[in-house]
């Protein structure tokens, strides 16, 4: 049958609704017979635009119909392939079928890998896998393009005048490409691109031969490759076939139709002007010019839908879009034509608070129960906090672009499982995933985070040995602080490590593939009882570790313990997991992709900013953009007019609202050079919503507003108050009352941070630790206190670079202690008594405290000596008050609180394993005692000065009734253990010294 003369090619506005005008054209031309539809296919781009177009035949039939049958083609990014309804039973059975994905990128990173290494070089598995990606996005875009490898080894990068490592990438792009066509012919499979572009071609010789005897609509395509496009004007020219295309602009002058291009290059210079990539029509251009089809030949689609904007608006859109050489004319428009009535913005300050604005825009809206809400941004952080906003009403919200798998709490578990085990059960780590909602879900969760908390307490601090030996090491190190700890948790520890004793076997050898992805699998199943497979998000996972394990072959050629998260990582960033249908009926959160050809009665763009909408530039890692030019390729930067192409659809519906972030996550953001064109455009005709900021600040705020919240000061009871009290507790007790009532009180103690950094406490424990048992052994010798030292050093709890970075200070601080105690000891200085605890009773309070050494000077008087890991304190804070510690242990020790000493105390002594002033050398001796000036107070006068302000102090919060209020000295309460607890924030520097009292 002769195609007929003039293409059957329509278009549908973007203020005409694609979806109801296209089912209403539909019906009025085909559903006069009860079977018209039903003997008709529709080819449409993506799944997402078959269900749109299936609801809007549900909203339109009024008795019901038979629906014509839907394929979706695709575009290659959405991983579709050609539908199922263009198989007539012999479709193509000469074309070889397609290569696996998964298959493709393992095996092309397995290549890079191996490439790599015959140049003597290393990467990382995890960067030939995006490595691979990459490849195989740039392949798929040749193949596309029907550009043959034949094709791209004739050009010549010299020539283009590129530098080295421009053409160092295009040769191995070669070499890579040239291995992989010879895999494809080992395997006698094709690339997905090119068994596609054989099925269109295919499809459209047997169409123009003896096209169907029913209807064939293309709707909504707007792939511009070549193989699409001779199948689109196949399909035109067909009898009974219709193209309808969206949102191509017929408004546009002639003239700036051309200038979109592209252009042929000039016969003298060779020269080509730059085509217009980023414009929104130049991808609808291009499918035209492929197809060979005029502009003037497209007709307009008889019918338009009801949810639109009024006609009008698309003017204005094709005079805001216009390329920047003809933006100066908008000086000239009338008002009427800069208008974009229906569309309003909205900026927030940042995402967070867009995000709230964007959920109670969408919330107001419900309100009206004919409206329908779309929600479109390509952020998908910005998706998810919108979604949990809607929440707040128990609004469930689709995102039908999905979340990648790795943030899902099933890739986030077993990427923690990873982290734990390939790393030798680093603390945070290990800790996070046995703390996992996906761990022993069932009954028992109470008690195995019981124990876990237990776990978590003994892993505080500084970072133990690494694997399951280090951890053991820990829990048996004897502590007395610790001991009920280890008691409660030792049966829990013992089954805990059963499961994963045979895992951490694996990687003491060369990693053996198969064996660990089965050790994973069966870990992961063991430590969830299987709930890890449940649910969209676990069923894709399983899925994931499936074809891992049947492609044990294909795995990274060299791959290290520690690379596995990452590698993991990477392979689930490309995984979206989409929710199975079930949210809101009337309000959807779409990306780009899934928003095209939907219709709202009201959308909502969010997230533009740049590198946003549109989205960063993502370069091409293995061909210049030069190469990419001299081929024919599509310019990187073709995503942006396609992204404006989104922008210029979704602004089709009858109420459109735009939102933007003044700052992001990242910082200060740039607002999008759409929304600027816009605004650019339209001046004050582009209106900015009128309530949504003040809704944001009122839907939190609190009917009655709260009252400040001033400095604490509470009173605990003459009961609470009477307690022993230590001498290191006596200076927070003077400087920061609240906290000492928090901390000996209350009872509330600071716990280290996990896998904490030493801190100046533990430091100061360990060494005190040390210097104890030295002195227990009668032994002064300085090897004696080094061997004791480096027994701690050797122990197997302690981290190997907690070793390796504080051993050399450690030693050296100890033996500087060591040769001053032997000098001191010629001159007939003794200790007598190393970590020695006392008490005594001072102004009806008892006082104890442990001093760190006693000796006896030559002149029969007592010294008392701290040791300081850091620098000592100031001696204006001794005289000052603030710093009493070695002035009550010598009153304890004068009152005779410590055994079998005796004696008036002559010296004060601090010791500190910090450097001096001006020197390299680690070690000093300070005293408060000595000086220069008013800095000092004498040696007589010290005992008597500590008591005085301990007297002080006790008669007015120990046996007295003082408040204990917050911080009453800040210069000198340093800790900020208890400031979270004080609300210190709200209070502190922002009013008079005002005080309350909480009971």
């Amino acid at each position: 049958m002769p195609d007929r003369r003039r293409p059957s090619i329509y278009n549908i506005a973007a203020h005409g609704g694609f979806a109801d005008a296209l089912v209403q054209g539909l019906i009025d031309r085909f559903a006069k017979d009860i079977f018209g539809l039903a003997r008709g296919l529709v080819l449409l781009p993506n799944n997402r635009a078959q269900r749109a177009l299936q609801e809007a035949f549900v909203r339109l039939s009024e008795n019901g119909l038979l629906l014509p049958q839907m394929a979706v083609i695709g575009d290659l990014d959405l991983d579709e392939s050609i539908g199922v309804a263009l198989d007539s039973g012999e479709l193509a059975l000469d074309i070889p079928p397609a290569v696996d994905p998964m298959d493709r990128l393992l095996i092309l990173a397995q290549l890079i890998q191996k490439e790599v290494r015959l140049r003597e070089d290393a990467i990382l598995a995890k960067d030939a896998l995006r490595l691979a990606r990459e490849f195989a996005r740039t392949l798929d875009q040749l193949n596309v393009e029907e550009i043959s490898l034949a094709d791209l080894m004739k050009t010549e990068p010299e020539g283009l005048d590129l530098s080295s490592h421009w053409q160092d990438s295009y040769r191995f792009f070669l070499i890579i490409a040239e291995k992989w066509r010879q895999q494809l012919e080992k395997w006698q499979r094709v690339d997905q691109a090119v068994r596609r572009n054989a099925l269109f071609d295919h499809i459209a010789k047997r169409w123009q031969k003896s096209p169907p005897g029913h209807f064939i609509v293309a709707a909504g395509i707007t792939t511009s490759a070549p193989a699409i496009a001779r199948f689109l004007r196949t399909i035109s020219f067909m009898p009974s076939g219709m193209v309808v295309l969206p949102d191509l602009d017929l408004i546009m002058p002639d003239e700036e139709w051309d200038l979109l291009g592209p252009f042929e290059p000039d016969r003298e210079t060779g020269f080509a002007a730059r085509a217009q990539e980023t414009h929104p029509q130049y991808h609808m251009k291009m499918l035209l010019d492929r197809m060979s089809i005029a502009r003037g030949e497209v007709m307009r689609w008889p019918r338009t839908g009801e949810s639109g904007a009024a006609a009008k608006r698309s003017r204005a859109l094709s005079h805001a879009f216009a390329i920047p050489k003809l933006t100066a004319r908008w000086q000239t428009l009338e008002s009427n034509e800069r208008s974009l009535a229906g569309v309003q913005t909205v900026e927030a300050s940042n995402s967070a608070e867009e995000a709230q604005i964007v959920a109670l825009l969408a919330r107001e809206a419900l309100e009206d129960p004919h409206q329908r809400i779309a929600i479109v941004t390509p952020d998908r952080s910005l998706a998810i906090r919108i979604s949990a906003h809607l929440k707040r009403w128990d609004i469930q919200v689709d995102d039908t672009a999905g979340q990648p798998l790795a943030k899902l709490p099933e890739g986030v578990f077993f990427l923690n499982l990873l982290a734990a085990v390939a790393n030798g059960f680093p603390p945070a780590e290990f800790l996070a995933l046995l703390k996992h909602p996906l761990v022993q879900r069932g009954e028992e969760r109470l008690a195995w985070l019981e124990q876990v908390r237990r776990l978590d307490l003994l892993l505080r601090g500084p970072r133990p040995a690494p694997g399951l030996a280090g951890l053991d090491a820990l829990l048996k190190a004897e502590n007395y602080r610790t001991e009920q700890l280890r008691k409660a948790i030792a049966p829990w520890w013992k089954s805990l490590r059963s499961m994963f004793v045979q895992i951490e076997s694996l990687f003491a050898v060369p990693l053996d593939w198969p064996h660990l992805l089965d050790q994973l699998r069966l870990l992961a199943d063991t430590l969830t009882d299987g709930a890890i497979w449940a649910g969209p998000a676990g069923r894709e996972l399983g899925e994931l570790l499936a074809k891992l394990q049947i492609r044990t072959d294909m795995g990274p050629v060299r791959i290290k313990a520690n690379e596995l998260a990452g590698y993991f990582e990477t392979l689930m960033s490309d995984i979206s997991v989409r929710p199975a249908y079930g949210g809101h009926p009337r309000i959807a959160l779409y990306g780009l992709l899934e928003a095209r050809l939907q219709q709202s009665e009201l959308v909502i763009c969010c997230g533009l900013n740049e590198g946003s909408w549109p989205q960063a530039i993502t370069p091409d890692p293995w061909l210049a953009p030069m190469i990419r030019k001299s081929l024919g390729l599509p310019a990187q930067e073709r995503q942006i007019g396609l992204s404006a192409h989104d922008l210029v659809g979704a602004l089709g519906a009858r109420k459109v609202i735009l939102s933007r972030a003044r700052r992001d996550d990242s910082g200060p953001a740039i607002a999008s050079r759409f929304l600027l064109r816009l605004k650019g455009m339209c001046g004050d005709n582009l209106k900015e919503h009128p309530d949504a900021r003040a809704w944001t600040g009122a839907v939190d705020r609190p009917r009655k507003p709260s009252p400040p919240y001033i400095r604490p000061a509470p009173r605990p009871s003459a009961e609470q108050r009477h307690i022993p009290i230590s001498v290191t507790q006596v200076d927070r007790l003077i400087a920061d009352p609240f906290a000492f009532y928090a901390n000996k009180i209350m009872g509330f103690a600071a716990l280290d941070m996990i896998d904490a950094d030493p801190s100046a406490a533990w430091r100061g424990t360990v060494i005190h630790d040390i210097l104890d048992q030295w002195a227990r052994q009668d032994d002064y010798a300085p090897a004696a206190l080094r061997k004791r030292a480096e027994e701690f050093l050797s122990d197997p709890g302690l981290h190997p670079l907690m070793r390796s970075l504080w051993a050399p200070r450690l030693l050296e601080g100890l033996d500087w202690i060591a040769d001053t105690l032997a000098e001191q000891g010629r001159t007939g200085r003794e200790p007598l008594a190393s970590e020695i605890y006392g008490k005594a009773e001072i102004a009806g309070v008892q006082l104890s405290g442990i001093a760190d050494r006693i000796d006896r000077m030559p002149d029969g008087g007592l010294a008392i000596v701290d040791y300081k890991t850091g620098g000592a304190p100031s001696n204006r804070a001794v005289i000052e008050g603030y710093n009493l510690q070695l002035g009550l242990l010598a009153a304890i020790a004068e009152l005779g609180g410590f055994s079998d000493i005796a004696g008036e105390a002559v010296a004060f002594e601090y010791w500190s394993l910090a450097k001096k002033g001006g020197t390299d050398s680690f070690g000093h001796v300070r005293s408060p005692t000595q000086g220069r000036g008013d800095n000092i107070i004498a040696a007589d006068a010290m005992v008597d000065h500590a008591v005085a302000r301990f007297n002080e102090a006790a008669d007015r919060y120990l046996l007295g009734s003082d408040p204990m209020r917050a911080k009453l000295h800040p210069e000198y309460a340093r800790y900020a253990d208890y400031d979270q607890l004080m609300r210190l924030e709200e209070w502190y520097g922002r009013a008079p010294a005002e005080t309350t009292d909480h009971e």
